[in-house]
């Protein structure tokens, strides 16, 4: 059965500005044709073009101004709370481009807090990273690992401009399970500083632990921009 003829042009309106956010033509932030230019261009009436973008601002896709416009929205990365994906591969399936910097790389030795977090005896040795992780320009993650070396030999050799941690953590250490907290705050100045957050600003913290062969290979500290950043998960009841 095909459409109504007005609801075929509503959907249209919506297809020409959500193809032009999907292909970059139009990026968060920037203004979007008005109600009288989407009339002009898609020949459409001028009900249908504000029914478009009002139920595209309903989605959350652009914001509307009173007086001024309407904009692309600044969307929200989802991330599900108990999978480990690779945060490379997440950017990249957005058509966004992917960068790490590498801010430490060393190998420390457990203090009594972190030996017990680590599953190891205080004193002993652990590899330890920290990065962040960049989707275009803007900071998406900031994460401070600390490896068993002893689970997951040759850390601190491998190349995080080629392969994420959670590549080389597969790669040497599969994973058996995890452990997550999540919790929200207001970070220190140094993680504020590379997540690039104003003062007061609160950010997401997952707070993670990976097994192999039954001992924690891993324990990271993830960190990412409250307001740009959220956690998403469905569940269906038994």
């Amino acid at each position: 059965m095909s459409l109504p003829q007005a609801a075929a042009r509503y959907l249209q309106v919506k297809d020409f500005i959500l193809e032009r956010i999907a292909g970059g033509s139009l990026r968060a932030g920037e203004r979007v044709p008005s109600e009288n230019e989407l009339t002009r261009t898609l020949t459409v009436s001028r009900m249908t073009a504000n029914r478009a973008l009002r139920e595209l601002a309903a989605d959350g896709v652009l914001v509307r101004v009173a007086g001024v416009g309407t904009f692309v929205a600044e969307q929200r990365v989802h991330a599900h709370p108990l999978e480990v994906r690779n945060i490379a591969d997440e950017i990249r399936a957005r058509g966004h481009e992917y960068r790490v910097k590498v801010l430490a790389l060393d190998s420390v030795s457990a203090s009594r807090e972190l030996a017990e977090r680590c599953g190891v005896k205080p004193g002993a040795q652990l590899d330890y990273s920290l990065l962040t992780h960049f989707e275009d320009a803007a900071p998406l993650q900031v994460e401070e690992r600390y490896v068993n070396p002893q689970v997951a030999p040759g850390y601190l050799r491998n190349d995080f401009s080629r392969t994420t941690p959670h590549e080389f953590l597969i790669r040497v250490a599969p994973l058996q399970r995890a452990e997550h907290i999540v919790r929200a705050l207001v970070p220190e100045r140094r993680i504020r500083r590379l997540l690039r957050l104003e003062a007061g600003e609160a950010c997401l913290l997952i707070m993670r632990r990976t097994f192999s062969h039954g001992r924690i290979a891993s324990v990271a500290d993830l960190y990412h921009p409250g307001s740009r950043y959220e956690l998403a998960a469905s569940c269906q009841p038994r």
